[in-house]
Formats: structure tokens, sequence, C-alpha cells
């Protein structure tokens, strides 16, 4: 069954490798409460591993080709289609490491040694000399990064550029694939066995991951439906200047769930022990690259905050250790804004 987010379009199709492309003989309907501007049509020849993508036609009759936002795996770049995939199969043998997590008290989560190191799955190591850029599988990854790790003395791995991207040079840092592990490196399932082999060895997996932004690209969540459905509508909120990206509409419910149940999912479906969040201070101010000094940050409550920002951050908190509270939260910050690492029960947003 598939499902799409488009308020303001028209008509909404899906088509893929299961109709040979066909752009109009899959229609999708438009569900109720019509207000919502939810599509779904239910596909009975699609089958896992197929291409597919969604077309919306505009109101002004414009037609775009939209990648799925809630794909779980997406065609390796340079293509931009999703691929209709199946996660629920994978085995974990993990459970040690998960009840063992579990287990743990607040004081031991604070007093237990940390420390964390940064991985570009990318540019950890490469094969050389091979067309497809030689880069390592997830599963080759495990197994080539742990004897390092472990000979560091690290105890966590923080991965960047997970969530499926378009352009290299981004470094997985402009997502359009926010539920789909990169296909670079292999399957979900191939992303699973990473996690799952880490933990085997007493390694936590930290997730590098982007609320802050994402890209233009046509494929992806920027104007979805012809309208700023995931950004705010205003220019001046929503878009960064200094990225040239799109900014999250904080103020949308329908946003707020979509980037909470991304932090679920995450949580859920790949185990993942905790999440560094890029770019929070982009998200606390709308002036965050116009040229403003951190210093002139001092008073920061002054109209130039963004308090839908704010509030989903302390949401996000909340959910990550609903879900886990031993999970760790880090938020990548410059300003020093006042509450950031205190309890969300005391007031504060939450971060560890």
């Amino acid at each position: 069954c598939f499902d799409v987010w488009a308020p303001h379009a028209r008509e909404v199709y899906v088509f893929g490798e299961f109709n040979d492309w066909n752009e109009t003989s899959h229609e999708m309907k438009r569900v109720e409460p019509e207000t919502m501007g939810v599509y779904e049509l239910f596909v009975p020849g699609a089958q896992k591993g197929q291409m597919y993508k969604f077309i919306i036609v505009t109101e002004q009759g414009d037609k775009l080709y939209k990648a799925d936002p809630y794909a779980n795996y997406a065609e390796l770049r340079p293509g931009t289609a999703s691929i209709i995939t199946d996660i629920e199969h994978f085995t974990w043998t993990d459970k040690e490491w998960m009840d063992k997590r579990a287990a743990k008290s607040d004081a031991d989560v604070y007093s237990s040694p940390m420390a964390i190191y940064e991985c570009h799955p990318g540019s950890w190591m490469r094969h050389p000399g091979r067309d497809d850029e030689g880069f390592y599988t997830y599963r080759e990854l495990a197994k080539s990064l742990i004897s390092y790790v472990k000979t560091m003395g690290y105890t966590h791995i923080e991965l960047m550029g997970i969530a499926e991207y378009p352009f290299d040079g981004s470094w997985g840092y402009q997502v359009t694939g926010y539920y789909a592990p990169t296909a670079r490196y292999g399957t979900p399932e191939d992303f699973m066995y990473f996690v799952n082999y880490m933990h085997s060895k007493h390694i936590a997996i930290i997730l590098d991951w982007v609320p802050a932004h994402f890209p233009k690209d046509a494929h992806g969540l920027a104007n979805f439906d012809g309208s700023c459905v995931y950004e705010y509508a205003d220019p001046r909120k929503g878009e960064h200047p200094d990225w040239g990206t799109k900014v999250f509409d904080y103020g949308k419910n329908e946003v707020i769930h979509f980037l909470l149940s991304n932090c679920k999912y995450w949580l859920e479906e790949f185990h993942f022990d905790g999440f560094r969040f890029d770019g929070v201070t982009s998200m606390l101010y709308y002036s965050h690259g116009l040229g403003e000094a951190f210093c002139n940050y001092g008073d920061y409550f002054n109209g130039n905050q963004d308090d839908n920002a704010i509030c989903y951050l302390t949401l996000a908190n909340k959910l990550i250790h609903q879900v886990n509270s031993k999970a760790i939260t880090i938020a990548e910050e410059v300003s020093g804004m006042p509450g950031l690492a205190a309890p969300y029960q005391d007031g504060g947003y939450g971060f560890d």
C-alpha cells in the first residue's frame, strides 16, 4: 500500500517497475478526512525490490516527480527512485546488549567512560582502483572498523551521512530520504548487520541526524506538492542562505510527526543508541547564517528565536528518552542557549 502526504495536490499517481512506469494507470485516492491531504493506493502486483516514484500534479497543473519521503530504501545515486523493501525480517542477535543497556541506571550512564569516534563510512577506507569508487559495504565496514575502534579504546561510533542523500560532497548533511539508509554501502539489512555486529562487540552507535534543513533537489521534500509542505512558506524563515537549503516548518503538526517518527524509527528498527542533532543553532535562531556574530546571541529570547523549533527539540528529546531511556542525545550548538542540556522535567530542552 502506497501513501503520501500532498495536501495541495490536484492529483497524485504512483508509478514504477510494477506497471512499466506508466504514469497514469495508478491514480491514488485522497483518503478521509480529505483536509489531511493524504493519498493512498494498494497495488497488488508491486513486489520487493521494484523501484517507484510519485507523480504529483500541482494546483497549477505542473507535474512533479517525487521520491517517497517514508521509503526505507532508495535507488543508488544518481538515480532518485524509491525501492520497495521489507525491513521486518532481519535476525537481530544483540539481545544481550539491549538488555544490558536497559538495565543500566541513570547514574551508570553518566558515570561510565565515553569516547566517541566520528566516522564517515565513505571515507573510512576504500578499495582502490574500482569504478564504483571502492566504497566498503556496511558489512565490510563493520569488520574493518571494529579493530581500530577497540584498539583505540572508543566506546561509541557516531556515524555521519547514513540517511539517503544525493550529493556525495554534502557528506550526508543534505538528506532526501530520512527513512532510508543510504544505498551507497548496501541494503537496509546490511546496515542492520553493521549495528548488530558493533553491539556484539560492545560498541554503541550514535546517528548524526539532520533535522535542521533539507536540500532543494527536485525529487526531495522541497516544494513537495507545488507548495511549501515541509518548509516554512515565509522565505525569510524557509531557506538557509549559507547552505542553500530549505528549513523545516516546526509549526506544522505533520512536519513534527515526520521528524519525531523518524527518531522512533531509527531507535526501534535499527537499534540506535543515540543521536547527535546537527545544526541546532540554525534551528534556534532565524538569523543564524545571516552574518550575525555569535556574541550577539546574548539576548536569547529577543524575538529572533524560533519557538516552534524549541518546542520540537524538547518533544524530540522527550520521545527519544521514552523509547530508550538510556539513549544519548547531543546537540551541535554554538550560542550557549540556556537550558539546552537541562532535563525537560526541569524546564530544559532535554539534551544529554
